[in-house]
């Protein structure tokens, strides 16, 4: 896992992301880009910004059919508007995550309606900082293209015990994934993969 890091690291370069300006702006970024483009949730953000709403507090109470329409662009949006307010109740009631330990934290958003694996730690690893590492498409597409198999938890395992504990690497390794995805997987440009000769190391 290191060695695909670091070419990916050499390939790409630091990516700096998740592109947010408060940890809550994360969580709001997590629940709206399910099955939407990024471009679609920064659009549905900006428009909760300019109705002060990315508090958590503010989006709880705020009427839901106002939501709706703030969020509508990112698609399937009464749905991410329940999913959204359901998030912030239990933010608004939770200040102090940071105690928190991390299973019960993880178990604690897995029971929140809309919230499954991934989403739980997107919010874990870039809105609260803490170590789980995020598998998602890309990142199952690549390890199946290198003949790494399993599930969700099985790749995760793997990830989280070959690499340092290390959430600045989680954050950045993830990101530089989900990037090459993007470029690579998404393109088709499977002849020209980093990791096309690699299947047979790992």
């Amino acid at each position: 896992m290191i060695e695909i890091y670091n070419k990916l690291l050499e390939e790409l370069g630091e990516q700096q992301w998740w592109p947010a300006e408060t940890p809550f702006e994360v969580v709001v970024g997590a629940i709206l880009t399910q099955r939407t483009r990024w471009e679609n949730v920064e659009m549905a953000i900006n428009n909760l910004k300019e109705h002060n709403l990315l508090e958590p507090d503010a989006l709880a109470k705020v009427d839901r059919s106002k939501l709706e329409s703030l969020v509508k662009c990112t698609g399937f949006y009464r749905q991410k508007a329940e999913r959204l307010q359901t998030a912030s109740v239990y933010f608004a009631e939770n200040l102090s995550t940071s105690e928190m330990p991390l299973e019960n934290l993880r178990n604690d958003l897995l029971s929140l309606k809309g919230i499954g694996k991934e989403t739980a730690d997107s919010i874990l690893l870039y809105a609260l900082d803490r170590p789980k590492f995020v598998i998602d498409a890309y990142t199952a597409r690549i390890c199946k293209c290198l003949g790494i198999s399993g599930g969700y938890d099985l790749l995760q395992e793997r990830f989280e015990n070959e690499l340092p504990n290390d959430i600045a690497m989680f954050k950045e390794f993830h990101a530089l994934i989900v990037n090459y995805g993007k470029e690579f997987c998404n393109k088709h440009k499977c002849d020209e993969c980093l990791f096309l000769n690699q299947k047979n190391d790992v």
